[in-house]
């Protein structure tokens, strides 16, 4: 019989339901974090996954605010991350949800692994948003699914991958964070069904007429998925997808700028702005860490164009 999940409240900090030797990991867990987050968390997964074994199989429920509650295995590399009360996961998109509130949009959550946004966004303090969870794994779906359950089933769940256009995939990779499609039919893991982004106007799961934030977390197959969303990147749609910093050609956030009617927008930390690019090698400056992602907007929409204009006009204000 499965061990009921511990929980924890990042708010207050209360860890309920967990033993002495659980406790002792969870410290552990967010001062590593800690630690590690002044190299960019480098080493910080692959450590907690190693305390992980040390630790009886169940899961964690974090209460990411009154209305949110994220499960996941406790001790997973990637997550644990969260037991760290300052540790603030992918602050871009954080900037943008939390100026949007009162937008009336739909998540569309793509790669969304155990569904944190789709979590984070459903919720009240952040507006309530239909939010659709889009996952290849059986693996995650699983994990996804319950997050699903846990949170009143507010949001939709879909197994299957992103691309270019309908078809089937063969997913594989070592981490839950980092399953791809981008290793060819011969790469082991399970084939998984495909869709594109338009296919999601066609089946009528969406609305051309909407206002949607698309995040594409699809490893390796950033640009195919793109392609498939001709269509709908043509409305009132923002897209948020990952550069990764080892990528010294800037791959994705090239094929943006010189491939498509997309405005580039990048968050520059020297001026704690969402800047518009024009110049790919500000790109150069910010990817300073070889072993992690960084995102980047791209839209064709004035109305987010406004939408982040105005946010950059209101932290201006803040820090005056």
């Amino acid at each position: 019989m499965a061990l009921p999940p511990i929980h924890f409240d990042r708010a207050s900090g209360a860890l309920e339901g967990a033993n002495l030797w659980e406790r002792t990991a969870a410290l552990a867990f967010a001062t590593g974090s800690k630690i590690s987050s002044h190299f960019s968390h480098r080493g910080y997964n692959h450590c907690a996954n190693l305390l992980r074994k040390a630790l009886p199989e169940r899961d964690i429920a974090i209460k990411l605010n009154p209305d949110a509650t994220f499960e996941f295995p406790y001790g997973d590399g990637y997550w644990s991350k969260l037991l760290n009360r300052s540790f603030s996961y992918e602050d871009e998109l954080e900037l943008l949800v939390r100026d949007s509130v009162a937008v009336d949009y739909t998540l569309l959550d793509c790669g969304a692994n155990f569904g944190y946004w789709s979590v984070l966004v459903s919720s009240a303090p952040y507006g309530s948003h239909k939010a659709i969870a889009i996952e290849p794994s059986s693996q995650n779906f699983a994990k996804l699914a319950n997050n699903a359950k846990v949170n009143g089933g507010r949001f939709e769940v879909m197994k299957c991958a992103i691309g270019s256009a309908r078809g089937t995939a063969r997913l594989s990779g070592t981490k839950h964070e980092a399953f791809s499609i981008a290793g060819g039919v011969n790469s082991g893991g399970e084939d998984v069904p495909v869709i594109a982004l338009d296919n999601l106007l066609d089946d009528g799961k969406i609305s051309a007429e909407g206002k949607y934030l698309i995040k594409l977390d699809v490893e390796g197959v950033e640009v195919e998925a793109i392609k498939g969303g001709t269509r709908l990147l043509q409305g009132d749609s923002v897209l948020l997808c990952e550069e990764h910093g080892s990528d010294r050609n800037h791959t994705v956030s090239r094929y943006i700028l010189d491939q498509t009617p997309l405005q580039l927008i990048v968050y520059d930390p020297r001026s704690n702005r969402l800047e518009t690019v024009t110049e790919l090698s500000i790109l150069d400056r910010i990817k300073v860490s070889t072993h992690v992602g960084y995102n980047v907007f791209g839209t064709a929409s004035a109305f987010w164009q406004n939408r982040i204009s105005a946010l950059n006009a209101n932290a201006a204000r803040r820090m005056q």
